[in-house]
């Protein structure tokens, strides 16, 4: 793997421990925790480009808005705004953990970030029928109170953890910054780029870009980063060490290298769940599909085990 070109999709395990460690302080933590398995990637002679998810921290910004907006009669925060503040708070953090880790392990290497916009289209039917979970759990009369208050959202519950606000989440089209990306690479920069997907942005009929307010997964704009980019292997960081079937049960069975072929069949046989593997499942696959050779999905501190040791999920073209 080593002079390899991987991106890796940090999922939110690597930026909030648990539900007791949400402030920005945990968060950083959380963060350094997961930058030391990065960089042991990177010493080993790897580059790569980091992409990360927002959902909580998109939810903490709304609410607050809300808030002020109640308390103070202040402006609200338009949700493509909140997408534009969480990669500029996160990448931060992100980029100072690994330019720390990169100074103690004496690396030449610096972390930057890349404000980024993806380009999504304003006719995808994702934006007749939201569907993206976003920000924190709602109690059922917490749930009724929203409704009557923002009547233009959209609240369902959630895996019976109560009930969340959902957006739509258009697929995307291009990465409007990617030339951008690209030069950092070439300069020998690890580049943390498309958090949270990116801000979603349409083309208007005078061929002008327009912020919208929607949620891009951050696993398919992931897996489309990396195919633009061309990188060798896309691995995806999540809360479990490998992929399984029958995840949880007496009969749950590992899976260690499989065809992409393989992994369609199991996720048309509904093995992985629709708010948890299953998007990641998607984004693998399409990876694959647009050319990719291997996707990689384990836990941060599996990292290294996993990529330069074969632990862990991988999943390679038929």
């Amino acid at each position: 793997m080593a002079d390899s070109l991987a991106l890796i999709a940090i999922g939110g395990n690597s930026l909030i421990a648990d539900n007791e460690h949400m402030t920005v302080e945990d968060q950083y933590a959380a963060v350094c925790t997961t930058a030391r398995h990065i960089a042991d990637l990177v010493e080993a002679g790897m580059t790569l480009v980091v992409t990360h998810g927002n959902g909580p921290q998109v939810g903490f910004i709304l609410r607050r808005s809300e808030i002020a907006r109640e308390v103070a009669h202040m402006h609200p925060v338009p949700l493509v705004s909140c997408d534009a503040d969480t990669q500029g708070a996160i990448g931060y953090q992100i980029q100072q953990a690994l330019d720390n880790e990169f100074r103690q392990r004496k690396i030449k290497r610096i972390a930057a970030t890349i404000v980024t916009q993806v380009l999504v289209d304003k006719d995808d039917p994702a934006f007749k029928k939201p569907a993206k979970p976003i920000g924190q759990f709602y109690s059922s009369d917490e749930a009724m109170l929203l409704r009557a208050a923002y009547p233009d959202w959209t609240l369902v519950e959630d895996a019976g953890r109560g009930f969340r606000r959902v957006v739509a989440s258009p697929l995307p089209q291009d990465i409007i910054e990617l030339g951008a990306i690209k030069a950092l690479i070439a300069e020998n920069y690890c580049v943390i780029a498309a958090g949270g997907g990116g801000i979603p942005v349409i083309e208007s009929d005078k061929g002008l870009l327009e912020g919208i307010d929607a949620v891009i997964d951050k696993d398919f704009a992931s897996a489309f980063l990396s195919h633009a980019l061309q990188a060798d292997v896309f691995i995806i960081s999540t809360g479990v060490k490998e992929v399984c079937l029958n995840f949880g049960k007496a009969d749950q069975k590992r899976l260690n290298n499989i065809k992409a072929s393989e992994a369609r069949r199991y996720m048309e046989d509904g093995h992985f769940a629709p708010g948890s593997m299953a998007p990641k499942i998607k984004a693998a696959l399409d990876f694959l599909d647009r050319g990719g050779k291997e996707v990689i999905i384990t836990s941060p501190e599996n990292l290294k085990e996993a990529v330069l040791n074969g632990a862990g999920t991988h999943i390679t073209r038929d």
